[in-house]
């Protein structure tokens, strides 16, 4: 029924209609150890093995707060310009789901960790900044399997390892207004979080988890319509093509002079479609209360100000300096800013080089080609940053042609070599002494008489050919440049 409601939507239908999106992201904060306990967080352990009676919910067990998920989830709020309160609360929020032995996950409620934030995304060529409403700690659920077994027909299992992990929810103002911008600002966000190394956000390792609420209305009305909420959301993919079907859903159904219920619905990734889990038409009631086992969360202004002063350039800072410092493209700029090692690589390799551009083409092309086919990141990758910043210096003064230099890469990349290593190994420093050259292009001459008569009847194209056997006898090593001028000059004495 869903899938004809969308079909029943034509381009033209929803564009009648604005969108009106917030969003709810899950982020694994990057911790060693839980939040209240002492078990590891590393993925893909026995099921059930990194556990203990905090994290089971056993009688009697205590939870301890994690200082480091505290000092990431702050990193995190000012990153996204949030107030972070001095004083925030953990509270009980009571829910009974077999992946949850307390019965209780412990999150916060009506005192966050911090509040009234935003990310700036552009649309459409101009900056739009989207609200952060809040930014909250919590602890993670385990996980129910549901298939994989061969009684999986029968039952679902239980792994409750992530049963304690840090989590912050990132909750946003229903500011987005289509699919594309509610991805933009997920791309900035996980980016951010990526450079402040906060988390890995692996989406395939549950790291990363996004609900995307999200209603229709027609265009120039104020009043919000009914919202739907389109649950665990893994990849950036699946949430766009989510809200585009739950939006042409949703035209279809007042298209049609039905009514949108507000619901919970999942998406299939094999149908592209949303499809209803349960009924939202009264707030569950989680009787949200104090946990009594943990103190108030109290942050002091001088333990602020020390994350705040560890904190690396954030992306959007990082960019607009790229692009003002060192006169690189606007895209070249993002691609160089994609992550933090890329953009600390390129750095240096510039700083090396003293040419900007000409690193960022290296670090753009050569660099990361080379990476991607031998299947490394750049934090693999054989060539230090300074090696390459010194191979671009050599071009720049002439000691190696670009073609020469292309091969001495190739060859640092297989051998991890520095360039001066590798030309005085093997001979490759470029000639550019007068004497030397001519000598070789008066042999070139000498054996090309054939093509010196063509020359000087006209046919000035065979210069070329000339040049490229001046190449050939000096093995790459002659200077173009000056070939070609001692060429010419040559080729008019005669």
């Amino acid at each position: 029924m869903s899938s004809a409601f969308a079909d029943l939507a034509s381009p033209a239908l929803i564009a009648k209609y604005e969108p009106v999106i917030g969003l709810e992201v899950h982020v694994q904060l990057a911790t060693v150890t839980k939040i209240f306990c002492g078990c590891p967080t590393s993925f893909g352990a026995q099921p059930n093995s990194n556990v203990c009676p905090t994290c089971l919910g056993l009688p009697g067990a205590l939870p301890v707060l994690n200082r480091a998920a505290v000092e990431l989830a702050v990193e995190a709020a000012l990153a996204l310009n949030c107030r972070v309160r001095p004083v925030s609360r953990f509270a009980r929020k009571n829910y009974f789901y077999p992946d949850l032995p307390k019965g209780y996950q412990i999150s916060q409620y009506e005192e966050p960790l911090a509040e009234h934030g935003w990310v700036e995304v552009s649309v459409d060529g101009a900056p739009k900044r989207i609200g952060v409403t809040r930014v909250h700690m919590e602890d993670d659920a385990g996980k129910s399997i549901h298939d994989g077994f061969r009684d999986s027909d029968r039952y679902s299992y239980v792994d409750l390892n992530r049963c304690g992990t840090p989590l912050i929810e990132i909750v946003t103002e229903p500011d987005m207004r289509g699919s594309q911008e509610a991805y933009d600002f997920l791309s900035e966000l996980k980016q951010t979080l990526e450079f402040l190394n906060v988390s890995t956000c692996d989406m395939e390792k549950g790291h990363l988890r996004c609900d995307a609420n999200v209603s229709v209305r027609p265009k120039g009305a104020e009043r919000f319509g009914t919202k739907a909420e389109v649950k665990n959301l893994n990849s950036f993919r699946f949430l766009k093509q989510a809200l585009d079907h739950e939006i042409a859903r949703q035209v279809g159904i007042l298209e049609s002079g039905g009514k949108v219920l507000q619901e919970t619905r999942l998406f299939n990734p094999d149908t592209g479609e949303t499809a209803g889990m349960r009924s939202k038409e009264h707030a569950h009631d989680y009787r949200y209360f104090p946990e009594p086992d943990l103190a108030p969360l109290r942050i002091p202004d001088e333990w602020l100000d020390q994350i705040r002063a560890r904190m690396p350039e954030l992306p959007a800072r990082k960019r607009a300096r790229f692009i003002q410092s060192y006169g690189l493209r606007e895209y070249d700029a993002q691609v160089l800013t994609a992550t933090r090692s890329v953009a600390e690589y390129f750095e240096k390799v510039a700083t090396s080089a003293g040419d900007a551009r000409l690193a960022a083409n290296w670090v753009m092309g050569d660099l990361m080609g080379t990476l991607k086919a031998a299947g490394k990141d750049i934090a693999e990758s054989p060539v230090a940053a300074e090696s390459l910043g010194e191979l671009i210096a050599l071009i720049q003064r002439g000691e190696i042609s670009g073609k020469m230099a292309k091969e001495i890469f190739q060859k640092m990349f297989s051998t991890g070599e520095s360039a001066a290593a590798i030309i005085e190994r093997e001979g490759l420093k470029q000639i550019s002494d007068t004497a030397a050259l001519e000598k070789i292009i008066d042999e070139v001459l000498a054996g090309n008489a054939r093509q010196v008569e063509q020359y000087l009847g006209g046919k000035t194209t065979v210069l070329g050919f000339l040049v490229g056997q001046v190449m050939k006898a000096s093995r790459g090593q002659a200077d173009p440049a000056a070939v070609n001028s001692l060429l010419r000059r040559k080729l008019e004495k005669h």
